[in-house]
């Protein structure tokens, strides 16, 4: 009859790269290895649902205490610091979080400080939902204070975005000098602070939280996709006292509400231990890798940090960092250039790509092949690869 099945179409990213492709080593995932905690997953699923298979049916109607506390415990990891419970939520992951924070404290037209480079998802889900964003200038440290100082006289944020941690991409913890007068500056300025802090959950970090500084102002946000699982969509914000019902109503309106199974499956991975050991073994898979790349980078200008599963690598002149990228693409290595973490369009260029090497690496003898690609990339310069296309 002449009809006839069409042929799927492949699956594409921004750049036009094939999403899962078998022949490319992909080293732009810093999520938790997803075989990490599998075995762990399981077991406390079939516990959950044989103990609780009518709350998994229902919705959510209220948060239970301990989801609280093993999200407050869970805080502790990587920092030391830990919120009172009542005032920490589980969200569908930080991303979720982040979300509900946004609806909660900021309306349409309000803009969102973000640093010039950052994770991505931050300015998307401002623009996403009417807000605007605005890039403040960094160093090689991250935030600037005189530039925050600046954007807040002159384009009044609602609120700043920063990972003091572990920056992402420049793998940098945000010195204490700076945290202090970022909340020195917010204050002045009536700026909220959301810290994301989902990788010092494995890299941990040697300052105190900003949220510890200034709980009244700050929105912490941490969860379980770097360190354990990333499909469990785990995550936890520790809210100012006053606005914990205001961002868990916000959540409710902007997800239909919370998964009873995720929120139980989450709080028993921290209360049982097993988070706490499957991020030991993420923690020290992924201080293996650091160690690779540190021999296999020797002699560049790269940040590296120990158990951060990614690197951002200085290009020297004349490499451009989408140039880079698309040499590695060549090579059948997929990276992230600049523009995966710019807030916004600036004429400023930071010659970087950042290299990430955990989920969607098997094993570590891949890692070597595609990360000494990169190096002979490196080395051999972008006259190498020049395209007359």
């Amino acid at each position: 009859n002449g009809s006839h099945t069409p042929l799927p179409l492949p699956l594409r990213v921004p750049g036009g790269y094939e999403e899962n492709r078998a022949d490319v080593i992909r080293l732009d995932s810093s999520a938790a290895f997803s075989t990490a905690g599998a075995n762990e997953v399981r077991a406390l699923l079939a516990e959950a649902a044989n103990d609780l298979p009518c709350e998994m049916a229902d919705y959510v109607r209220k948060i239970e205490p301990h989801w609280q506390t093993a999200g407050a415990d869970w805080m502790k990891v990587g920092s030391g610091w830990g919120p009172d419970p009542d005032t920490v939520l589980p969200a569908p992951g930080a991303q979720g979080a982040l979300m509900a924070v946004l609806g909660a404290i900021t309306n349409p037209g309000d803009r969102v400080a973000c640093e010039a480079l950052t994770y991505a998802g931050m300015p998307r889900a401002a623009h996403l939902i009417g807000r605007g964003s605005v890039s403040v200038a960094i160093d090689e440290n991250g935030i600037l204070p005189e530039a925050f100082e600046t954007v807040c006289a002159q384009q009044h944020p609602k609120v700043l975005f920063l990972m003091p941690g572990v920056h992402n991409p420049l793998t940098r913890a945000l010195p204490p000098e700076r945290r202090k007068a970022i909340i020195d500056i917010a204050r002045r300025h009536n700026v909220w602070l959301i810290e994301d802090n989902l990788y010092a959950t494995i890299a941990g970090d040697p300052h105190t939280p900003i949220a510890a500084m200034a709980p009244d102002i700050t929105f912490h946000i941490t969860g379980l996709s770097k360190a354990v699982a990333a499909g469990l969509r785990a995550g936890w914000v520790a809210t100012p006292p006053h606005l914990t019902a205001r961002v868990w109503s916000a959540q409710k309106m902007l997800t239909g509400g919370a998964s009873y199974l995720l929120c139980e499956l989450a709080a028993r991975m921290v209360d049982s231990g097993k988070a706490m050991a499957v991020r030991n073994r993420v923690r020290a898979e992924i201080g293996r890798r650091v160690a690779l790349m540190r021999t296999i980078f020797d002699g560049c200008d790269i940040n590296l940090r120990d158990h951060t599963p990614f690197a951002w690598l200085k290009l020297p002149e004349p490499w451009l960092s989408g140039t880079f990228k698309a040499a590695a693409y060549e090579e059948k290595v997929r990276i992230d250039d600049e523009d995966e973490f710019k807030a916004g369009r600036g004429d400023h260029r930071f010659h970087g790509v950042r290299i990430a090497f955990s989920a969607t690496i098997k094993d570590i003898h891949q890692l070597e092949t595609g990360a000494r690609r990169l190096r002979r990339i490196l080395d051999a310069g972008p006259g190498a690869h020049h395209s007359y296309n």
